[in-house]
């Protein structure tokens, strides 16, 4: 299936505005109204939209062309310059590395870790799982079925332990079996009166005592909540050393746009997206792949899309 379909809503209702651009015969102050508005819709941002649309215009109007697809064209090399070339791998170093998995309750980092846990393993990595999430049963439950899954050893401890006792001792594991990565989810939040910051910092410098070397800590942001998530995320941006984020339901949202208003608004690289509830709809972001989907408004629509 391409990213194109996978995108659904977030790339119908993109296009959509912009195919009504386009129809036009020039871009006149109603359609660069229109492009603004296309821009918040899909909640790249307001100050973000503004900062794009000034340099498209300005470069339009160096070039002296207000044609319709030329200004898109134009809109679309800003959006793909916006995104940049950042190292979007994800990174590994002595074994067993350490990839830590944050953010609030309800975003899909246990399924995340799931997910990648199952790709790592599809490419020959060795893997072991840390459930690192102790405060919710369900979580360290729903992560050994994962661990089945994928053939992947599952690290828990009881409900409410440390959780960075777990992650410890996931590592100490995986060393012991000579396993090359860690995946550990943790906590959205706490039940003691602990702030849950202090609690990851902790997470993160336990991780690192005995054999392991953090070498990610990814940030899982639900796409749905669009600028709303960012408001959160600058907290564990702030507190976790975030290296990378991970998108989650792009498929089920229209704001697709959230993916430059993360890279704007945080300064660091979307690496994953979940376009998907299947168990291989977790893949890596391609920022060019992205782009030139949102913008394919010519391709036939999907059943159910905007016309």
């Amino acid at each position: 299936m391409s990213l194109r379909s996978r995108l659904g809503r977030a790339r119908s209702a993109f296009a959509g505005q912009l195919r009504g651009v386009r129809s036009g015969s020039t871009v006149d102050p109603a359609a660069w109204n229109a492009l603004e508005e296309a821009l918040i819709l899909a909640d790249i941002g307001v100050t973000t939209s503004a900062d794009i649309l000034s340099a498209v215009r300005s470069r339009a109007d160096d070039e002296a062309v207000d044609e319709p697809h030329i200004v898109l064209d134009l809109l679309k090399a800003e959006i793909t310059s916006r995104l940049g070339t950042a190292d979007r791998s994800l990174a590994r170093g002595g074994a067993p590395s350490v990839w830590l998995f944050v953010g609030v309750n309800g975003v899909g980092k246990t399924t995340t870790v799931g997910k990648l846990g199952r790709m790592e393993v599809g490419s020959g990595t060795s893997v072991v799982l840390a459930a690192g999430d102790t405060f919710r049963a369900a979580a360290a439950d729903q992560l050994a079925l994962w661990g089945e899954r994928v053939g992947a050893p599952v690290v828990r401890g009881a409900e409410g332990a440390d959780p960075s006792s777990v992650i410890f001792d996931a590592v100490e594991h995986a060393a012991a079996i000579g396993a090359d990565l860690v995946l550990a989810d943790t906590a959205g939040r706490v039940h003691t009166q602990g702030n849950l910051m202090d609690e990851l910092s902790k997470v993160r410098r336990v991780a690192e005592k005995g054999a392991g070397t953090v070498t990610e800590t990814l940030l899982v942001i639900d796409a749905t909540t669009g600028q709303n998530g960012l408001v959160q995320a600058r907290r564990f941006v702030e507190a976790a050393d975030v290296t990378g984020v991970v998108l989650t339901k792009l498929d089920g949202s229209a704001r697709g746009g959230i993916v430059v208003a993360v890279q704007e608004d945080l300064g660091i690289p979307v690496k994953m997206v979940g376009v998907g509830e299947g168990p291989d709809d977790l893949i890596s972001f391609v920022p060019t792949e992205f782009v030139d989907a949102l913008f394919d408004i010519d391709a036939d629509i999907d059943a159910g899309m905007v016309e």
